[in-house]
């Protein structure tokens, strides 16, 4: 079997190694456009050696934002903003070749760049009825219209928490919209240089929302049976793969269960005929989460906790999967790998706390990542070919 260090393709992207730094919402733009913050976030996590970089929930509409200082992408401002992010990251990250230790084919400046360089995925979402919320460190509540929130639009007309009012029940009309918003972001995101897409279908959002009979008590065509919830998160995966240039990969994030056994809920059994049908369509991966519907939810947190569900969709749908949840040493993530319970691992909290896990677990591990030449000064003694034969003088 691979390990964590062994590349691993996905259509025509090809990632040098199977670390990926999940997305990971900063709550820092503005009215939408990425802000110098994302410069400095996104900046120094492309320099740490993880095979991908997957940059934070993005909404595809205004009222499709968690908080009103979410990251956004549905206007030409939005994509002017991120623009300017995605460039200088691709210009200041350049990798070298850890089997030469030579930077002499990377040219700053250039998306595609060397083989080795940071490979660059967007997360596209919608909040659902979980929009409109202050920031974290706030308190995370609903901000209500007269207090500068908005109206959430929803599956169905149920509050996320009892305490809060009602989201707005989506007409055709709404479905429609956000639909094209999806692929209408997905294109601006193809013309920004990623190299990948992952649509967000968990933690409680709005193609979750659909999913999960907690949220979604529809009685048309779009609820009920689970054929009908699949419905929607389906036509948008469709819509985004279509539209989007069929080299270029395109991923979905899911949570496996709602850890809800009292009542009607979204399950690892219905995530894996989900899964089928993604794959049917041209889904890439799967990166699978859990969680998130509602506040009922029991989770039974630990190390590795979501790596079964991970090995389970891998098994019964066979795309690649990604394991995600208290994954932090890298003996523990190589291990994920090495016994096929999931093709990637995804780390949030870890690399927020430790830019450089990449380097720390290829040095652990005894492998090589790539750095960009002007940190091979940083090598410890004992690291012996951690960036490969580099050459590091001064005079």
């Amino acid at each position: 079997m691979p390990g964590l260090f062994d590349p691993i393709a996905l259509r025509e992207l090809t990632l040098p190694n199977r670390i990926i730094v999940s997305p990971m919402c900063q709550y820092s733009a503005d009215h939408g456009n990425a802000t110098p913050w994302h410069l400095a976030h996104l900046g120094g996590l492309a320099q740490g050696g993880a095979g991908m970089l997957c940059v934070e929930a993005t909404a595809v509409t205004d009222i499709g934002r968690i908080t009103p200082n979410c990251l956004g992408l549905w206007n030409d401002a939005n994509e002017a903003a991120l623009a300017q992010v995605v460039a200088t990251v691709r210009a200041a990250s350049p990798m070298a070749d850890v089997s030469r230790g030579r930077d002499d084919n990377t040219v700053a400046g250039d998306h595609k760049g060397h083989p080795d360089d940071i490979k660059l995925t967007i997360q596209l979402a919608h909040a659902g009825r979980k929009a409109s919320s202050a920031v974290p460190w706030h308190g995370g509540q609903l901000i209500r219209p007269e207090d500068g929130g908005w109206i959430p639009i929803a599956p169905s007309a149920i509050a996320y928490k009892d305490s809060e009012p009602a989201p707005r029940a989506m007409t055709a009309d709404d479905m429609e919209q956000v639909k094209l918003a999806f692929v209408e972001a997905a294109l601006r995101a193809v013309r920004l240089g990623f190299d990948a897409i992952e649509l967000h279908s968990a933690h409680g959002y709005l193609l979750h929302q659909f999913l999960s009979p907690l949220a979604n008590q529809r009685g048309d065509d779009f609820g009920g049976s689970l054929e009908n919830r699949m419905r929607y998160p389906l036509a948008v995966f469709e819509a985004v793969r279509s539209a989007v240039p069929d080299g270029i990969p395109v991923g979905l994030r899911v949570s496996a269960t709602d850890w809800v056994d009292d009542e009607p809920s979204w399950t690892l059994d219905q995530t894996i005929i989900y899964g089928q049908r993604l794959k049917a369509l041209g889904a890439d991966w799967i990166d699978v989460s859990s969680g998130g519907i509602s506040p009922k939810q029991s989770i039974p947190a630990g190390p590795s906790y979501q790596a079964p569900l991970a090995e389970a969709i891998k098994r019964e749908v066979g795309l690649p999967t990604m394991a995600v949840g208290l994954i932090t040493d890298p003996k523990q993530a190589d291990e994920i790998v090495t016994s096929g319970k999931a093709d990637m691992v995804a780390l949030a909290r870890a690399m927020l706390y430790d830019p450089r896990w990449a380097w720390h677990a290829a040095a652990e591990l005894g492998r090589q990542v790539a750095s960009p030449p002007q940190y091979w000064r940083s090598l410890p003694k004992g690291t012996g070919r951690l960036f490969g034969d580099t050459v590091f003088g001064t005079r």
